[in-house]
């Protein structure tokens, strides 16, 4: 465990019990998004590869244009 995690624990440590659930369940709600985040991406590497080269086509063909931001 790292230095600063080990202080973030013994920081939350002197919390009252119901701080202490809150803080725990946050984390690991957390832990568990970045895990599905990891799980969507390492399983879309070929949809986005396709879907760059067809953005890469579109531009050489000359069917893009410059965003222009104040027209959102």
């Amino acid at each position: 465990m790292t230095e600063i995690l080990e202080k973030a624990f013994a920081e939350a440590a002197k919390l009252p019990e119901a701080e202490q659930e809150a803080i725990a369940a946050w984390i690991l709600e957390e832990l568990a998004s970045d895990q599905r985040w990891h799980e969507a991406l390492d399983g879309s590497a070929d949809a986005l590869a396709r879907l760059a080269d067809e953005a890469a086509a579109e531009h050489r063909e000359g069917r893009t244009r410059l965003l222009d931001p104040d027209r959102l």
